[in-house]
Formats: C-alpha cells, sequence, structure tokens
C-alpha cells in the first residue's frame, strides 16, 4: 500500500472513530436517576449561576445543552473544590455564608456525570429562577486589623473574618491559640484571588479572651476580625504586635 493509500484510509478511520465519539456522547448508559433538570439544575442555580449564566463572567450552565457537554469537568472541578469558588477550604473553620457544596450535594453531581449524565423531564425545570444574592456588608465599628502574629488585649465576640489584603494565590491558615491553650482555627485560605474579597461570617460567633494569640497571617499580609453584636471593642482596641483597630 502507498503512501497516498495509507493517508487516505487514516483519514477516513479518524472520521468513523469521530462519529462514534459523537453518536456515543449522545447515547451513554444511564445508571442514575439524577437527572439534570430535576436535582442538577437548581444546584447550578444556587451555587454557579451567578457567573455560570448567559449575561455572567463565565460560560453558562443554565440548560442541559450548556451544561452536558462540561459534564466531567464540572464533576472533577467540585470534588476537587475548585468550584464553587470560595477562596477557603471547606470544614477549616465554620461560616454561614460558605458557597461550597456539601458532601450529599457532591453525591449527586458526580452520581449524575459518572451515571450519563440525563437530561429528565424539562417539566421539573424550575418555572423561575432567581440567584441567590448576598446581603450588602456593612463593616462594623470595632473591627480589628491583624498582621503577623498577634495577642489580643482586649477580648473580642468574633463574628468573622475579612481578607483586607491576602496575597495573589496565598495559601495559609489562621488559627486562635487561647490562654488556656486550646485551639480554635480561623480561617485557611487556599488559592486566594482577590474574586474571595468578601466576609466571612462565622455560623457561630466564637469568644476570644484577652490574651488570644493570633497566629499565621504573614507579616505583608492583613486580616480583620469582624466583631459580633455582643463584642464589646472600643473603636481603637489596644492589642500587641502590629494589629490596628480598623477605622
Amino acid at each position: 500500500m502507498n503512501a497516498k493509500r495509507i493517508a487516505i484510509v487514516a483519514g477516513r478511520c479518524l472520521i468513523i472513530l469521530a462519529g462514534c465519539s459523537i453518536v456515543g456522547y449522545g447515547h451513554d448508559a444511564i445508571t442514575t436517576k439524577v437527572t439534570f433538570d430535576r436535582e442538577i439544575v437548581r444546584l447550578v442555580i444556587s451555587h454557579c449561576g451567578s457567573c455560570h449564566n448567559p449575561k455572567g463572567s463565565a460560560f453558562s450552565l443554565m440548560t442541559y445543552d450548556d451544561a452536558r457537554p462540561w459534564a466531567k469537568a464540572i464533576g472533577e472541578e467540585v470534588l476537587q473544590r475548585r468550584m464553587p469558588p470560595w477562596g477557603a477550604v471547606k470544614g477549616f473553620g465554620d461560616f454561614r455564608n460558605d458557597k461550597g457544596l456539601t458532601e450529599e450535594q457532591l453525591e449527586l453531581i458526580v452520581d449524575w456525570e459518572e451515571g450519563g449524565a440525563p437530561e429528565g423531564d424539562p417539566k421539573d425545570i424550575p418555572a423561575e429562577i432567581k440567584f441567590p444574592q448576598d446581603p450588602a456588608f456593612k463593616h462594623p465599628t470595632g473591627e480589628v486589623s491583624i498582621t503577623g502574629d498577634t495577642k489580643l488585649a482586649a477580648k473580642i465576640t468574633l463574628d468573622g473574618i475579612f481578607p483586607k489584603t491576602v496575597t495573589e494565590n496565598a495559601k495559609y491558615t489562621v488559627i486562635a491559640e487561647l490562654p488556656d491553650g486550646s485551639i480554635e482555627p480561623l480561617i485557611w485560605f487556599q488559592n486566594y484571588k482577590k474574586q474571595f474579597e468578601h466576609p466571612y461570617l462565622l455560623r457561630h460567633p466564637l469568644e476570644l479572651p484577652a490574651g488570644t494569640m493570633v497566629r499565621g497571617v504573614p507579616a505583608g499580609d492583613t486580616i480583620v476580625l469582624i466583631p459580633g453584636a455582643a463584642a464589646k471593642v472600643p473603636a481603637k482596641a489596644p492589642v500587641t504586635g502590629k494589629a490596628v483597630a480598623s477605622k
């Protein structure tokens, strides 16, 4: 067989393989009862839709035709906790405004993706789509800015943490070492981006007594301790190290 004949046969084989791939894509074996129209689209709306919509900052995932080509990538991204973007490692600190998926939600997405990514019945799609909006955050008085390891000279009822200046792609943990020696995890930044500059609000306020050491913030970065309603922190709370009260 001459070179020209080999090239023609090879080309035909590639066409056949490509055609088989397309047919296979549309006829994956369905092994799950989880469908896009019933379960997955609701997760997309609540956790991804604010960005992944036709007018958003990223490609749309709002319809089955939009999402189906990305099914495998969606499964990988959520398992690696890269999506939805949050900026902190889930489970290190407990935040009430956490955008991360629960274990049950992860299982639904993986079950859907590995089970053939079925569409379902369009009548199951929500009639009205509303993307969740976080309420506007107003910085309270008495916030305390932390740079470097710092010993608090005044007690604070900690309601959350704000990354005032955190280095791009930063990876570090911040803890509170209480005077009795116990440790409270505060936040673990992972591949931090500017888009993650939002408050991380604790599910339950944390009492940090005077003498607590806040450790882990690099000298060049600054995080802000957000006091809760019960906190009695003066506008310029006395602290040691490089911490100063935010105005």
